[in-house]
C-alpha cells in the first residue's frame, strides 16, 4: 500500500492544477453539468420531504451532502491504476465544481452592457450572477452588484473547491459542492426556508470559512495586480469585514474594496425586501474599470488559491 499512498499524492495536486486549468480553458461543462442534475434531485427531495422544522431541513442537507461524498469517494476507489485514476476523478470534479471562468466572463458581460449604456440588457444578465432585484438600478448600482457578486463568488465558487479538494481529496469537493449549492437553494431567509433551510446556511458557512479567509488574504496580497495596496487592502478587510450579515462573504468582498480603492455594500433588495448592507472600503462608487479590475484580481486569487493548494496537497 505504501507505493501508492507515495504516488497518489503528488498526483493529486497536479489533479487540482489540471482541474482549474480546464475550468480556465473550458468554462463550465454545456451539458449533464453535475451541479445542474444535483439541484434536480435536491428540488425533487425537497418536494417529497419539506415541513418548516429544523428537523427536516437538517436530515434533508445531511443525505444530499453525504451522497455525493460517498459517491464521489467510491468512484475515486473504483479507478484502476490506482493514485491515477483517483487523480482523473479528482482532476474532473474539479472542473465541475469550479466557476471561476463563468463568473469573470458574466461580470464582464455586465460592465459591457454598462458602458454600452445598454441597461436593461445588464439588468438581465446580472440575473447570471446573483438574485438582487435588478429592476431598479442604474449603472453605477449594476456595477456594484457585479462586483460585490465576483468577490462573493471568487471565495465561493474558486478558492472553497480548491480547497476542499486539498484537504479532503474528490469527497471534499463534491461535499463542499453540494453544500454551496443547498445554500443558494434553500438557505436564504425567506418565511419558506427560515427554518428548513436553516441547516443548509450554517454547513455552508462552516465549510466556507477558511475559503473566505483564504481568498481574502490573497486579494490583499494581489492587490497590487489592479493597483491597489495591500496594507490598505488589510486594513479594509478587517475593519470592515465582520460587519457584513455574512460570516464569510463580508471578509473577500471588503478585501476586493480595499484592493480596488471602491466602496461596496449600500441598499439592495431580494424578492421585494430591501436590505441595507454596511459600506465596505473608503473608495468611490464602483465603475466599469473597476468591475474589469475586480475580474482580473478574482482570476489571480484563483491561480494563487490553484498553485497553493496543490502544493499543500503534493506535500502531505
Amino acid at each position: 500500500m505504501r507505493p501508492t499512498t507515495i504516488t497518489a499524492t503528488p498526483l493529486a495536486g497536479a489533479a487540482l492544477l489540471a482541474g482549474y486549468t480546464a475550468d480556465l480553458a473550458f468554462g463550465d461543462p454545456r451539458r449533464w453539468h453535475p451541479v445542474a442534475g444535483f439541484g434536480r434531485l435536491a428540488l425533487a427531495l425537497e418536494r417529497a420531504v419539506y415541513a418548516p422544522t429544523r428537523v427536516r431541513g437538517a436530515i434533508f442537507t445531511a443525505v444530499l451532502v453525504a451522497l455525493p461524498a460517498i459517491a464521489a469517494e467510491r468512484l475515486a476507489r473504483m479507478t484502476p491504476r490506482g493514485g491515477l485514476g483517483r487523480g482523473v476523478v479528482l482532476a474532473a470534479l474539479t472542473w465541475a465544481a469550479l466557476g471561476g471562468r463563468s463568473l469573470t466572463r458574466e461580470a464582464l458581460n455586465v460592465s459591457d452592457l454598462v458602458d454600452r449604456n445598454e441597461l436593461d440588457e445588464a439588468r438581465g444578465a446580472l440575473r447570471a450572477l446573483c438574485g438582487r432585484d435588478a429592476a431598479a438600478l442604474d449603472g453605477p448600482e449594476l456595477c456594484r452588484a457585479a462586483l460585490e457578486s465576483v468577490a462573493e463568488n471568487t471565495g465561493d465558487a474558486v478558492v472553497g473547491a480548491l480547497l476542499w479538494g486539498a484537504l479532503a481529496g474528490p469527497a471534499g469537493v463534491a461535499a463542499y459542492r453540494a453544500a454551496n449549492t443547498l445554500d443558494a437553494m434553500v438557505g436564504h431567509r425567506s418565511k419558506r426556508y427560515l427554518e428548513f433551510g436553516w441547516a443548509a446556511a450554517k454547513l455552508d458557512d462552516a465549510m466556507s470559512w477558511p475559503a473566505a479567509r483564504m481568498a481574502a488574504a490573497l486579494a490583499c496580497v494581489g492587490a497590487p495586480l489592479v493597483g491597489g495596496s495591500p496594507r490598505a487592502a488589510a486594513t479594509i478587510a478587517r475593519r470592515d469585514g465582520g460587519a457584513h450579515p455574512s460570516p464569510n462573504s463580508g471578509r473577500v468582498e471588503a478585501a476586493f474594496a480595499g484592493a480596488l480603492g471602491v466602496t461596496l455594500g449600500g441598499q439592495l433588495a431580494y424578492n421585494g425586501s430591501i436590505e441595507d448592507r454596511p459600506r465596505l472600503g473608503d473608495g468611490s462608487t464602483p465603475t466599469v474599470a473597476d468591475v474589469q479590475r475586480a475580474a482580473r484580481l478574482s482570476l489571480a486569487v484563483g491561480a494563487a488559491s490553484a498553485a497553493l493548494c496543490a502544493l499543500a496537497r503534493s506535500v502531505r
